[in-house]
């Protein structure tokens, strides 16, 4: 059925023809059908190799309207700090009791938080976080001493984007029931942070392809002209 169901989906979606934001917008909303919320999600094909130091992308952003997804914030923090975490609201709050169950494989989260002073703990855990996008980094505000601004931002809309190996960066922009301009005004965001995150080795064309789709619908290419237009 879901064969099927992607098949009728992708009925009217012209794969070679790059389609104005709110067009865009329009199809993957209409295409999603499930008897879930969908998530709508972006995915920008960048010219990098992040191979090279010189040519990661990675970045954190505000969405102006939200993912529409609940965020569980997981906190490395002790004492007053691990008392302004739950105060702050984090789903988990720990020290090594928190990186033991993390190395059982508990990993009970979606974005990770830690105070600088727990870096020398969180650090041992680089190899099961990192792959899984999870790492508390300073760039992207995830270390840091003020837990409470970090745990606000995740839960409020904060996405944390990295390119991937093939020279691909994507993230989750809203739902499917989200108002068509809630979800341009979150796209642009999103592709503004990540034009802003252009580093110095990138050479030539810095973003080649742009496309849209729904968690289970197909994917509609878009024009960047009328994305950047809107900035």
């Amino acid at each position: 059925m879901a064969g099927k169901r992607y098949r009728n989906a992708s009925e009217g979606v012209d794969r070679k023809k790059l389609y104005s934001i709110t067009d865009a917008v329009k199809m993957v909303k209409e295409r999603a059908t499930s008897k879930f919320d969908e998530t709508i999600e972006i995915a920008m094909n960048l010219g990098v190799d992040p191979r090279h130091a010189d040519q990661m992308v990675r970045g954190v952003v505000e969405l102006p309207n939200g993912t529409g997804r609940t965020v569980r914030v997981a906190v490395f923090a002790k004492d007053a700090k691990a008392d302004e975490a739950k105060a702050a609201g984090a789903d988990i709050v720990g020290a090594e009791d928190l990186m033991e169950a993390v190395q059982k494989g508990e990993i009970n989260f979606d974005r990770c938080i830690a105070t600088p002073d727990m870096m020398p703990l969180v650090g041992r855990l680089g190899k099961i976080l990192g792959p899984r996008n999870l790492m508390p980094n300073p760039r992207v505000g995830t270390v840091t001493a003020d837990v409470a601004a970090a745990i606000t931002a995740a839960k409020g809309g904060a996405v944390e984007f990295r390119v991937e190996k093939a020279g691909i960066v994507q993230a989750g922009v809203g739902k499917a029931s989200f108002d068509g301009k809630k979800i341009e005004e979150n796209v642009r965001a999103f592709v503004d942070a990540v034009l802003k995150a252009k580093p110095a080795g990138a050479k030539g064309t810095y973003v080649k392809r742009v496309s849209m789709s729904s968690t289970m619908g197909p994917g509609v290419k878009l024009d960047f002209g009328s994305i950047t237009a809107g900035n």
